[in-house]
């Protein structure tokens, strides 16, 4: 782009410099003819990104500079790859007609993208939002806003750096701004993962956002949105605004309200047990989360309402029974569940297509699709207001009809609309009368041609008379010289050939001038109705943004319904009591992956504040301790967003904070050892426990030496139930045996134990859950189901032993490892402490070689045999 080999700029090359000056945090693509091309770094990264070709331009010379393109009907093919790879994109175009311009063409930024900021459906995943957050940090609190331009969702939050952290790891908002000399302390409390930008400081002025916000929606004060007090939260929500200004996205009226996301509304999960719990996404790659259980929506706004749902459990009662109630009379009328799929399947995304509207972003075969979505919003509003059902009644209620703006549709544009506006044939026929004339002279010109030449044969009387074309006069009229003398005295002479002569009239000329514009005449037409129709369409936002939303709720209950149905799942009892109560409850993800024909097997639970508070749980692993934590959780989890459960029966006494403390999450990027991140989970469940919370403690303490790990779990449980405040309801699963001797001092502390049946040396997991502690491990057992070399299992097996027989002595510890016994290589099989080994002992010595004879012999022989055979079976 640079110019010789002197290094002069080119007038182009400047104008380009001067733009990328102004956006140097983005990738700039920039309109050269009918191409965009990238430069310098931009061209590096896009090639590398896009998988084109880098050139070079000036190759040799001193103004050198790396090149990559793309034609430009390909943006929409390359831009989602940009961004979805983290880039902001700017994307220049020319303002002016290259044909119109003598000289430079004047270019300029029309938009750029980001990843929390695109209407682009290949940007978008349909199922879930993109949000753009923003978070600022106060003196005391944290103020954090999302919004999802494609929908128009705003809201914000205001809270500790805790609270701020949850509901970014919850709503998982696709890019993230803040404050540039805050940047230190956003990375060290929530990581580095997200994708962020850093602003000024000056933006983030709380009076400058609230000038911002209130300007934006047309009022004097925010208290109608009951946001007024929240500083931190009216300044982020701000700077999204001010952000949305700086990215050139101007028409945003569709962002008609902001709410706000209280914090005592819902139940507290923190970030690690979203994690833990696997809500939305998995730890594992092959794993399942909640959310693939609970998700049968079938529109794009009903996914992504549950999955808010599931990461905002409700703690008011009566709202959770509303959905409840819904639910179940869903479930008692399953041919209205039938009807309402069928027709939800026939919805697309209302909530974007609108938005597009909006912005003057749609096309027109978009514009046919919600007219398409909100013909069957119809027939459901007619099924739910016959219904009966006060609950779907009153959804009926709340959905517009929206039939000006549907007929409207159905009447301008055709059914087969095409994608881009200048493709034409987007508008019916009989709308415009000179469209009409304009497409049968466009698309019938020979037609008209030959009902004109009839015609003036008719008049004139001249059989011979022919209608042709030339590029010098365009149409005329031949006539031979044998009948020039029947020529009317109105046509014009315009050529005399040897055997006829040529002529034009002013109806030709004027068809002539019709033919010749009529493509651009019947584009502009149609851009003309296409754009009024999007014009009125605009009135329509509110309405059908409010359908959208009752369209959501309609399909998140209808999928409860559905899944209650073929899950065999019941409603919950939900009330403001203290008791947790399920009977024969099932983990809804892990029933679902079992082999067909195997059942899963159900266990009770109770937990409340005066008798059982806490349950300490022992057994083996494998045995399903961390199955039955994560169930419980689920189970109460899914009766507060207003789900059946999989159980016989749950009596759920609402619960306002979950925490849970399962499985190993090392931070040993970080330089955090296992111990240490389950130490700092911990120690955030203890400091923010509540009386109505819900405690899931798995193998606490097992990532120290056995001495720390057992009397740090026990001072645990004794906190829990000794707290001066709280009666936090806990789980406390373990393998330290030793913790059941609580039980004795604690009077709302429980031991059961997830049973096991031992036969032969061999241990079958019963995954049942029994009153009482376990005595064992069955450690060594699980070391040989998994494959463990056999020797390493049978001398672990001859410690163990000598350690429990020690165990009785009252030697310290240390003097008791010393007595460990020696590993000898010489030992004989038959001082090994291995059941069968000890069995074919016992035969070897009740046999009397004297006396035996040798059929008897082979038949002992034979025994032996078999009991090797056995042995090696376990082994294996």
């Amino acid at each position: 782009m640079k110019g010789g080999d002197n290094g002069t700029v080119t007038p182009l090359m400047k104008q380009y410099n001067a733009i990328k000056a102004k956006h140097p945090g983005a990738l700039l693509l920039f309109r050269v003819g009918d191409f965009y091309e990238t430069f310098g770094e931009d061209a590096i990264r896009a090639s590398k990104i896009l998988d084109i070709v880098l050139t070079k331009r000036g190759a040799g010379s001193t103004s050198e500079t790396a090149l990559a393109g793309f034609p430009h009907h390909s943006l929409d093919t390359y831009l989602p790859k940009l961004v979805r790879a983290g880039e902001r994109v700017a994307i220049c175009d020319q303002l002016e007609d290259p044909k119109s311009v003598k000289g430079i063409v004047k270019r300029g930024v029309t938009e750029l993208v980001t990843p929390g900021v695109s209407f682009n459906d290949q940007v978008l995943e349909k199922r879930s939002n993109n949000y753009l957050a923003a978070v600022h940090f106060g003196k005391t609190e944290a103020g954090v806003s999302f919004l999802d331009i494609s929908t128009g969702e705003f809201i914000t939050a205001q809270g500790d750096k805790n609270y701020v952290g949850k509901l970014l790891q919850s709503l998982a908002p696709a890019e993230v701004l803040f404050c540039k000399r805050e940047k230190e302390t956003f990375v060290s409390n929530y990581g580095p993962d997200f994708r962020y930008y850093a602003l000024e400081e000056w933006v983030f002025s709380y009076d400058f956002a609230y000038e911002s916000l209130t300007r934006h929606f047309n009022t004097t004060s925010l208290k109608g949105y009951g946001i007024e007090g929240m500083r931190e939260g009216i300044t982020a929500a701000g700077t999204i605004l001010h952000y949305l200004s700086e990215t050139h996205h101007h028409e945003i009226s569709h962002i008609a309200t902001i709410s706000r996301l209280e914090e005592d509304k819902y139940v507290w999960l923190d970030r690690f047990t979203v994690r833990n719990l696997e809500l939305v996404y998995p730890q594992n790659q092959d794993g399942v989360p909640l959310i693939q259980i609970l998700d049968q929506t079938t529109t794009p706004m009903g996914a992504r309402l549950l999955k808010k749902w599931v990461v905002l459990p409700l703690k008011d009662v009566v709202q959770i029974r509303r959905r409840l109630d819904t639910v179940e009379a869903l479930t008692n009328h399953t041919e209205l569940l039938d009807a309402l799929y069928l027709h939800l399947k026939q919805i697309n995304d209302l909530e974007r297509l609108i938005s597009k509207v909006a912005v003057r972003r749609v096309n027109p075969r978009e514009l046919v699709q919600l007219a398409k979505a909100l013909d069957a919003i119809q027939p459901i509003k007619k099924l739910l207001a016959a219904s009966a059902i006060p609950a779907l009644v009153k959804l009926a209620d709340q959905l517009a009809p929206c039939d000006g703006l549907r007929e409207e549709i159905k009447n301008i544009l055709k059914p087969d609309a095409p994608m881009l506006t200048n493709q034409g044939n987007m508008i019916n026929d009989g709308v415009n009368e000179e469209l009409d004339e304009l497409r049968k002279i466009a698309f019938s010109g020979k037609d008209y041609l030959a009902q004109l030449q009839q015609r003036e044969v008719k008049n004139t009387g001249i059989s011979s008379l022919k209608i042709a074309y030339n590029k010098v006069f365009g149409y005329y009229l031949e006539v031979t010289h044998a009948h020039k003398d029947k020529v009317p005295a109105s046509w014009i002479r315009k050529q005399t050939l040897v055997n006829a002569e040529r002529y034009i009239t002013e109806e030709l000329k004027t068809y002539e001038e019709k033919i010749l514009n009529a493509e651009d005449r019947i584009y502009a037409i149609e851009f003309g109705l296409f754009n009024e129709l999007v014009l009125q369409a605009m009135d329509y936002v509110g309405q059908v943004q409010q359908n959208a939303k009752v369209i959501a709720v309609i399909d998140c209950l209808s999928s409860f319904a559905g899944i209650a149905v073929a899950g065999n799942y019941v409603k919950p009892e939900v009330s403001d009591s203290h008791v947790l109560d399920i009977r024969k409850g099932r983990h809804p993800v892990i029933e679902k992956q079992l082999p067909l024909g195997e059942e899963y097997v159900p266990n009770d639970i109770f937990l409340d504040n005066e008798e059982q508070q806490v349950i300490i749980i022992t057994g083996p692993n494998m045995a399903g301790k961390s199955a039955l934590l994560r169930q419980t959780a689920l189970i109460v989890l899914m009766a507060q967003i207003g789900c059946f459960v999989p159980a016989e029966a749950a009596r759920i006494g609402v619960i306002d904070k979950i925490f849970t403390r399962v499985g190993a999450s090392d931070n040993l990027s970080k330089g955090e050892s296992t111990f240490m991140v389950e130490m700092t989970e911990t120690a955030s469940i203890l400091n923010n426990l509540s009386d109505r919370s819900l405690v899931l403690m798995d193998e606490i303490g097992r990532g120290t030496s056995t001495y720390d790990g057992i009397s740090i779990a026990w001072a645990i449980v004794e906190h829990l139930h000794n707290h001066p405040k709280f009666r936090a309801k806990t789980l406390f699963a373990t393998h330290y045996h030793e913790l059941n001797q609580l039980a004795e001092d604690l009077t709302r502390v429980k031991n059961y134990n997830v049973s096991v049946k031992e036969t032969g040396g061999k241990i079958l997991f019963m995954r049942k859950l029994v009153e009482g502690g376990s005595e064992h491990s069955f450690g060594i057992h699980v070391a040989q189901m998994a494959g463990m070399p056999n020797s390493v299992v049978l001398r672990a097996d001859e410690i163990m032993h000598h350690l429990e027989k020690e165990k009785v002595s009252e030697q310290a510890p240390k003097q008791r490892m010393k007595t460990a016994p020696k590993n000898n290589y010489q030992l004989s099989m038959f001082e090994l402490q291995d059941p069968q080994l000890l069995r074919i002992k016992e035969l070897m010595e009740q046999l009397d070689i004297n006396t035996i004879t040798p059929v008897e012999a082979l038949l002992k022989l034979n025994e032996l045999k078999l009991l090797l055979q056995d042995k090696g079976e376990v082994v294996r």
